[in-house]
């Protein structure tokens, strides 16, 4: 496989998984963004942990989409993250997640 076919095929995924996600949005409350992933769920739950003087976050979550074009399945019922980066969740407004409306007005 040449390095122009592999660029090709990662586009192709990309704009799959971009796809995926539009059509899955609706369904979730929130986005929860990690150093290493994107995740939508409907439940999480983040607790500032700290052992030998380091804090890290746990970062728990119930019924889940992962952003990660490599998985064969993004769909996870219960997902647990341990960070020592940042965490972002967000709660998504209803006008977020309608999924009759197309991204960018199209």
């Amino acid at each position: 496989m040449s390095a122009e076919d592999l660029e090709k095929y990662e586009t192709e995924q990309e704009l799959t998984l971009y796809r995926e996600y539009r059509d899955v949005v609706g369904i979730f409350k929130y986005v929860v963004e990690t150093d290493r992933r994107f995740y939508l769920c409907n439940q999480v739950d983040v607790k500032a942990r700290t052992e030998n003087g380091d804090v890290f976050f746990e970062v728990s979550m119930s019924d889940a989409w992962v952003w990660d074009m490599y998985r064969p399945a993004r769909f996870a019922k219960n997902v647990k993250v341990l960070t020592f980066k940042d965490v972002n969740v967000e709660e998504l407004a209803e006008q977020d997640f309608d999924p009759t409306k197309s991204v960018g007005g199209s």
